[in-house]
Formats: C-alpha cells, sequence, structure tokens
C-alpha cells in the first residue's frame, strides 16, 4: 500500500485514493453504541496506520477526522436534537449539552495526534460547524425552559396549600423595618389571618435552586465566552425573580400583613417564624451565588481575555525556532515580559481590593486559568533546542509569578509545566528516565508525548524510538 500510494501522489487522481481510504477504513467501524468512543478507537487505529502507507500521513488523519464529523457526527447530532427540538425543551437541553460535552471531549482525545498546524483551531472549526445552529439560540431557549419550570415549581406548591397568591404591598423587602415601625403606632388595614404557614418551603427553594444549578452549567459549557458573563446574569435574574421576590419577598409581605395589631389577645407571631425561615432560605441562594454565578461572570475573564491579546501580539513562532541556533541573546521572550508585568498588577489590585478568603478564591481561580492559558500557548509552537531553553526560562518566569498568588496549587500546576518543558530539550536517551521522574511520574502518557512531538527533532526515529 505504501508503494502504491507512493507511485499515485505524483497523479491528479491521489485524492481520489485518499478518499477511498477514508471511506473504507470507516466500514465496520461504529458496531457499539457509542458513536463517539467508535470514532476514538477508529482514529487511533488509522493514526497507526497512515504513518506507514502515506508520504503527508498527519493531512490523511486530518481528512479523515473532517469526514467522521462532518458527515458521522453531525447527522447523529441531528437526529438526537431535531426530534425533541420543538417539543421538549428539558430534553432538549440535556441532549444539547451532553452531545456537546462528549464532541469536545472526543475532540480532546484527538489533540494528541499530528494534525499538521494549529490542530486546536482545525477542531473547533469542526464543533463548530456541528452545533453553530443551535449554540446561535441556546441561551433563549434556556431562560424560556427556566421561567416556565421555576413557574410551575411555585405553582404546584401554593396548590399544594390551597392558597391563592394575592397582591400584598408594593414595597418589598427594603420597607421591611420601615412598616414594622408604623405596624408598632397605626394599623395599616384589616390584617390577614395566615393560620400559622409560613408559605415557605426548602423543598421549594432547593428545587429552584437546583434547576438554576443545571442551566449554569449548560450555560458555562455552551456560551460563547465573550457572551457567558451576560447569559449568566440573565440566569440568575430568573432566579431572583422566582425565588427571591415570588417565593421569599411575597412570603414576608404575607407574613407582615398577619401581624395582629398591639391590643389583639393570644396573638401568635407566626411572623417570626416566617423571618426564621427566610434566613435560612436566603443562606441556599447566597451560596449558589457565590459558588456558580461569581465565577461566570467575574472579571477574570477580562484578565485572561487580555492575556491572550498580548501572547497574540508578541509571541513569534521564530522565538522558539530561531532560524540562527547561536544568534539568541535574551533570557526569556517579550510576550513573557509583558504577560508577567501584566499578572503581577492584577494579583496586586486583588489583594487590594478583597480580603479574607474572598482574595484566595479570585486568585486560586485566575491562578489556574493563568496556567491553563500558558499550557495551551506553547503547545502551538515547534521547539529547536534552543528555543526549547527560552521555553523553559518563560515558564520560570511565569513560575515567579505564580509565586505572588501564595496559592499552593497554583505554584505546583506551574512547576509540573516546567518539568514538561525539560521535555523540549532533553536528550531522547534520557527521555524515559525523565519521564519516570517524581513530578511526571503521574502524568497521563498522552501529556508527555504530546510535549515530546512538539521538538522540531520529533519526526527522528531515534526520538520516536526512545520515547516508545
Amino acid at each position: 500500500m505504501r508503494e502504491v500510494a507512493a507511485v499515485l501522489l505524483h497523479f491528479k487522481g491521489y485524492s481520489h485514493c485518499v478518499d477511498v481510504y477514508i471511506k473504507q477504513c470507516q466500514e465496520g467501524a461504529y458496531l457499539r453504541n457509542d458513536i463517539f468512543e467508535d470514532a476514538a478507537i477508529l482514529c487511533q487505529r488509522v493514526n497507526k496506520q497512515v504513518g506507514d502507507i502515506f508520504s503527508n500521513p498527519e493531512t490523511v488523519l486530518a481528512k479523515l477526522i473532517q469526514n467522521v464529523f462532518e458527515i458521522k457526527l453531525q447527522s447523529f447530532v441531528k437526529d438526537q436534537l431535531e426530534e425533541c427540538r420543538k417539543s421538549d425543551a428539558e430534553q432538549y437541553l440535556k441532549s444539547l449539552y451532553d452531545l456537546y460535552t462528549r464532541t469536545t471531549n472526543l475532540s480532546s482525545k484527538l489533540m494528541e495526534f499530528n494534525l499538521g498546524t494549529d490542530k486546536q483551531t482545525f477542531l473547533s472549526k469542526l464543533i463548530k460547524s456541528i452545533f453553530i445552529s443551535y449554540l446561535e439560540n441556546y441561551i433563549e431557549v434556556e431562560t424560556g425552559y427556566l421561567k416556565s419550570r421555576s413557574a410551575m415549581i411555585l405553582q404546584r406548591y401554593y396548590d399544594s396549600k390551597n392558597h391563592q397568591k394575592r397582591s400584598i404591598g408594593t414595597g418589598g423587602i427594603q420597607d421591611l423595618k420601615e412598616r414594622i415601625r408604623q405596624r408598632t403606632n397605626l394599623p395599616l388595614g384589616p390584617s390577614i389571618d395566615t393560620h400559622g404557614e409560613t408559605f415557605l418551603s426548602q423543598e421549594v427553594v432547593v428545587n429552584l435552586l437546583q434547576e438554576t444549578k443545571q442551566a449554569f452549567e449548560r450555560c458555562h459549557r455552551l456560551s460563547d465566552p465573550s457572551d457567558l458573563p451576560r447569559n449568566a446574569f440573565r440566569i440568575f435574574t430568573i432566579l431572583v425573580e422566582f425565588l427571591c421576590i415570588e417565593h421569599i419577598d411575597y412570603a414576608l409581605e404575607t407574613g407582615l400583613a398577619g401581624i395582629p395589631s398591639s391590643d389583639s389577645r393570644n396573638a401568635n407571631l407566626y411572623f417570626l417564624d416566617v423571618v426564621h425561615q427566610a434566613n435560612t432560605v436566603f443562606h441556599l441562594f447566597d451560596k449558589q451565588f457565590n459558588d456558580h454565578l461569581m465565577p461566570l461572570i467575574r472579571t477574570l475573564n477580562c484578565m485572561i481575555g487580555q492575556m491572550k491579546h498580548i501572547l497574540a501580539a508578541e509571541q513569534k513562532k521564530t522565538d522558539f525556532k530561531p532560524e540562527d541556533e547561536n544568534s539568541v541573546l535574551i533570557q526569556y521572550t517579550n510576550a513573557c515580559v509583558k504577560v508577567c508585568a501584566y499578572v503581577r498588577k492584577q494579583v496586586e489590585k486583588i489583594k487590594n481590593s478583597m480580603d479574607g478568603k474572598n482574595v484566595d478564591t479570585v486568585l486560586m481561580e485566575l491562578g489556574v486559568r493563568f496556567h491553563r492559558l500558558i499550557y495551551e500557548h506553547l503547545q502551538q509552537y515547534s521547539y529547536s533546542c534552543m528555543g526549547g531553553m527560552l521555553a523553559i526560562c518563560d515558564v520560570a518566569e511565569y513560575r515567579k509569578c505564580a509565586k505572588d498568588f501564595k496559592i499552593p496549587l497554583v505554584l505546583q500546576l506551574f512547576d509540573t509545566l516546567h518539568a514538561l518543558c525539560n521535555l523540549l530539550v532533553v536528550n531522547p536517551d534520557n527521555l524515559k528516565q525523565v519521564c519516570s521522574g517524581e513530578q511526571l511520574a503521574n502524568l497521563d502518557k498522552n501529556i508527555l508525548h504530546s510535549f515530546v512531538q512538539l521538538r522540531a527533532d520529533y519526526r527522528s526515529a531515534r526520538l520516536a524510538r526512545h520515547f516508545s
């Protein structure tokens, strides 16, 4: 097959030869119930074959993956989603989240293969081509479903109490103190007999919070990064409307209206029970705000975006693969210098703006995302020996920045990244020894391999033999 492919390479019909190979290698490949697992196994098998058959294996493998995404997966996703798109919003959202997650997980597995230049962009475009028509109006479906579901949960509760919601007062929680003061001095009209009912339910609160939590999770996965804060806030306002206003505030207003006049005999002050329960359920609301909304709308998105912009503008491919290995005189790249300066300013601002555990929480989030940004950034380049040394110096500077965070996990992540960068320059004979070192021994072999593949000399038989 290799000999025939080599002969056909010089003829116009060569691309047809590749097309036939791609078609035939998929025959019998989709026999399980999991098309995503089938696709991953298929690509692993073909990845081993193409190197033995074709002179341009990365092009052939990329074409196979494109074929799998644009034909097999796109058809599967369409069949799964179109059936419930208009008839069952809940099932549609669950299926969309599941299918998108499984597709991105497959993409992550395919990142270990050599697909030519910028495989991250290549795979992202394939995912987008499948889901773009569903993601464009995702948030409208999400908010519409959440509103109807929240309204149903509340209505079901009030129906169980045989209670017809009524319009009581217009002031809201913010006027609570003033209204109690007034209540002690003059009557505000006839009081309402609540029969000891607080009209607050922890079960209702938990159900509303659970629905919102799932919406936040889908929002995080399915929203474009630029739309994420806005979409998350739309979900949050729905929670405020149904939990805080329609349930907690309504219960407080009803409780206030039920306070008996000062001359009543044998009066039962059920309002204190309402206040106690309202306080309890509001703590649950506050916890979800901090756990699920804040990570989505913090200004950390802007910080990471600015770092990306600096790296894109300042980092050159020749930084890590210079034309003249002997002409490199710098200690670290200009991109690294500017990113580190920016990060240090942001860390200082965060420390000056917050205190206590809030500082640690925000710096933890920023540090983890900072590490992920640098990790993915480094994987976009090919490294000569001198370029690899410069990358190590860059990561050493990033690690100094990480120390300023004073968060052990963040420093540990950059320590590991620094160790991974050693794979870019280590002698092939010592590869296995370095990979089994303390900092790398517990890492997935695919991660180690992904860094070794970045070496300019990766194609050499000697290197491949030592790493296999």
